[in-house]
């Protein structure tokens, strides 16, 4: 089992698409761990997003993630860093398949309504700056359903 972080970008919660994100993942068979709405100061912004701070892109960048409120999710799953990137999509909506979050709701390189963690290093990272209080553990009923003992 693995746990990631997923935001629910300020164009993702302008645009009222919060249960339908949310439905796939769960959808899907992973678990919510933890589910919280908060705006993203802009130190939280630049901790986020601490590899791109230098680079020309970022004020655009800092001014979009603080510009509204977000949805910060903690999901688990088995592979979940991989199956949800997966579900994402290509970064540019326009580029995205048919089928995923991205390629069915975004048409845009910045305005593609979803972050996920892209390594174990990263979801760890990234959840301690969202979740410094941490998670709900908990066994779902529905596992045993959703796949094989031995997987």
């Amino acid at each position: 089992m693995q746990r990631t972080l997923v935001l629910l970008k300020p164009d993702c919660v302008q645009r009222g698409l919060m249960g339908r994100i949310i439905s796939r993942f769960e959808e899907k068979g992973l678990q919510i761990a933890a589910m919280k709405m908060l705006h993203v100061s802009p130190s939280m912004s630049r901790e986020h997003y601490a590899e791109h701070v230098e680079k020309p892109f970022y004020p655009s960048l800092e001014e979009f993630i603080t510009s509204a409120p977000v949805v910060a999710l903690a999901i688990d799953g088995l592979n979940v860093i991989e199956v949800v990137r997966g579900m994402l999509g290509a970064t540019n909506g326009l580029k995205a398949e048919s089928g995923t979050i991205r390629g069915d709701f975004s048409s845009s390189r910045q305005m593609n309504l979803v972050h996920a963690s892209d390594s174990p290093e990263s979801a760890e990272r990234e959840l301690k700056i969202y979740f410094a209080e941490g998670a709900c553990d908990y066994e779902s009923v529905a596992k045993n359903f959703l796949r094989a003992a031995d997987e």
